[in-house]
């Protein structure tokens, strides 16, 4: 079958805006006699003006040929699904063999190294939107699939039959509900039942992956209209269910406003990298926590109250994450732990702020210091609390610094105060 092309004229993009390294890839693939495209979702962002978070390239190269091409910058990884991964710098680049595969089958997949052609590898593909190739050395879009005309017409549609699909690959339907959040597209009719239909084979998933798209979804700034479309289609309950019940209730708009506060941070762009997991995981926990002690606090006294803070959120993380499909690593929810458990502090029950230089020298303060800014834009009158700690860490940073650049070569720098080992360890 003949693909359907599209030229700068039509499709619009700005060949200088893509990274020159991930160019300098595909031209030393094609000056090696191999074709070779970007693809996915860095060519969806692109035609729906967004600015790629990194480019995927495809090529006719098998993994070893790619290998001799670059030598020490490519490493080789993965069993399941062979590629390559180039370093430039500090940025590494994902460079895949065209694929073949037999999209009509159901069953579930368990390898995926088949080679085959560019048209074979668009059609293996999950999503319409995603089975788009732009080849750089002529600045053409090409389209074995009709993801041009999806995309114009804002549709999310999987490639071949969604119920087939869908049961090859269950993270799929995570997936389609990710970019259902993300660009707001429509899901088209069929997709959608099917969605419902498979919605019982995500836990035949790989946890892992799973829990990977969550924290992506989590850091995407989206990750409200992710957890309302998750929690609608059911696909919650399965993978979360203690937390799929509570996001029905009361507390679960409570939660959405914290998720909310999180997309903002993300949207505006400012940051080098996003939120930290162990942040978003409090997110979802920590209104649960401060409903528990608010309902106590006439019971509790300032400084005598801890001991109940880290029982609760023990609770917590076996109640809501422990007894769920996937579990988050121990390094997470004890970073987390200790981010809930210093809002105590931060915020103390009396109202009566203390800077305490002690607290600061934890290298994860600029954590909690975080989480507390999430918490002002969820409620305005942590605002002072948040602007007062920022201006007294930034003065305790300033003075640090001042103190180490006028100290001899000789004199060690003051050990780091360790965290009580109850909260545990980030690394």
């Amino acid at each position: 079958m003949q693909p359907k092309i599209y030229f700068i004229e039509e499709h619009g993009i700005d060949p200088t805006i893509i990274d020159p390294d991930a160019k300098q890839v595909m031209s030393r693939l094609r000056e090696a006699g191999f074709t070779a495209y970007m693809v996915g979702g860095s060519v969806r962002d692109l035609l729906t003006k967004r600015t790629p978070k990194d480019y995927d390239i495809s090529t006719s190269a098998r993994p070893e040929q790619i290998k001799q091409i670059f030598q020490r910058n490519c490493i080789l990884i993965g069993r399941r699904f062979r590629l390559a991964h180039i370093r430039y710098g500090h940025k590494i680049f994902e460079v895949s063999t065209f694929r073949a595969g037999d999209t009509t089958e159901s069953d579930l997949i368990v390898h995926d190294n088949t080679w085959g052609s560019p048209e074979e590898d668009a059609r293996r593909r999950d999503f319409t939107i995603n089975g788009l190739f732009y080849d750089t050395s002529n600045h053409t879009i090409i389209d074995y699939v009709g993801g041009w005309q999806d995309i114009q017409k804002r549709i999310l549609r999987t490639i071949g039959d969604p119920w087939n699909r869908f049961k090859q690959d269950p993270v799929r339907m995570i997936r389609l509900l990710k970019f259902r959040a993300r660009l707001g597209f429509d899901i088209a009719p069929l997709s959608r039942r099917a969605l419902i239909g498979c919605r019982q084979e995500i836990v035949k998933s790989a946890p892992a992956r799973i829990l990977e798209e969550f924290f992506r979804m989590l850091e995407s700034g989206a990750a409200m209209s992710f957890f309302v479309l998750m929690s609608e289609s059911g696909l919650l309950d399965l993978l979360f269910p203690a937390l799929a019940d509570l996001m029905k209730q009361e507390m679960g708009q409570t939660i959405y406003r914290y998720l909310a506060a999180a997309d903002r941070i993300h949207s505006k762009g400012h940051l080098k990298q996003p939120l930290d997991r162990s942040v978003l995981t409090a997110c979802l926990l920590f209104p649960i926590l401060d409903k528990h002690l608010s309902d106590q606090k006439e019971e509790i006294l300032e400084g005598s109250h801890y001991a109940d803070v880290m029982k609760q959120i023990a609770v917590l993380f076996r109640e809501y994450i422990m007894s769920s499909f996937t579990h988050f690593p121990r390094r997470i929810t004890a970073t987390a732990a200790f981010i809930m458990t210093l809002q105590q502090r931060l915020t103390p029950p009396g109202g009566k702020r203390h800077h305490r230089p002690k607290i600061l020298r934890n290298k994860e303060f600029h954590l909690a210091l975080t989480f507390l800014k999430i918490r002002a834009l969820v409620n305005e009158k942590y605002l002072e609390d948040y602007t007062s700690w920022k201006e007294y860490y930034r003065q305790s940073l300033k003075q640090n610094d001042r103190k180490h650049s006028h100290s001899s070569p000789n004199h060690k720098r003051p050990a780091q105060v360790k965290r009580n080992s109850g909260h545990g360890s980030s690394h």
